[in-house]
């Protein structure tokens, strides 16, 4: 910890943990004491100057974040996950292992992102199906991304649909349906292209993901 960063009570950093000027550690969300939740960020962490992650959340080891990120309250993160500049994940997110979130991307709560997914900047993911009603609490549906799937820049996906396993959602898109498993889909709204194991590099004609 530097001299400008503020840790509060019951943060627990794992050794080779690096944490940069300007940076707030287990800060208490509404209604609890500065304290009272624990904050474990796990060995070999790195986070960046002006983040902010709050306590009651469990990271994993080798977790990287870019500038002012900002993780919030009973967020679960694996191993080996990054968060980019400015990218904002809500209270009650779940990151599997090997997860990428590039910059300026929001994750609200309830979002689920399996193992190995994959998002590029400027993604937005959403949760209220019905905003500023009487219910909207009550009736969130988070975005469950499945493992391998891949979400290009600037896109949009809409309350509680599924993105497959391997899936890859092409840059610019709405998603207001669920996506199936191995599928590229691409536009507004998305819709399905063609197979991810179809495509092929334009100057080689080999396969862009050989393994799947």
């Amino acid at each position: 910890m530097t001299a400008s960063s503020i840790q509060f009570p019951n943060v627990h950093l794992g050794p080779g943990a690096v944490v940069d000027d300007f940076v707030i550690l287990g800060r208490a969300p509404k209604g609890a004491q500065p304290g009272s939740l624990r904050l474990d960020i796990g060995p070999d962490g790195v986070i960046r100057s002006h983040s902010v992650i709050y306590a009651g959340s469990t990271i994993g080891a080798r977790f990287q974040c870019g500038h002012g990120a900002l993780v919030r309250e009973q967020c679960t993160i694996g191993e080996d996950c990054s968060i980019g500049s400015g990218s904002v994940l809500e209270f009650l997110v779940k990151l599997g292992n090997r997860v990428r979130i590039h910059s300026n991307c929001f994750v609200p709560e309830h979002s689920v992102l399996d193992d190995d997914c994959w998002i590029g900047p400027n993604v937005v993911f959403t949760n209220a199906k019905f905003p500023q009603t009487p219910r909207t609490k009550e009736l969130l549906a988070g975005v469950h991304i499945c493992r391998g799937a891949k979400v290009g820049a600037n896109s949009t996906l809409l309350p509680g649909i599924t993105i497959g396993a391997g899936a890859l959602v092409g840059a610019g898109s709405v998603v207001t349906k669920d996506v199936p498993e191995g599928s590229v889909v691409a536009g507004n709204p998305a819709r399905i292209l063609c197979r991810v194991s179809d495509l092929r590099h334009s100057d080689t004609n080999e396969l862009v993901y050989p393994g799947v």
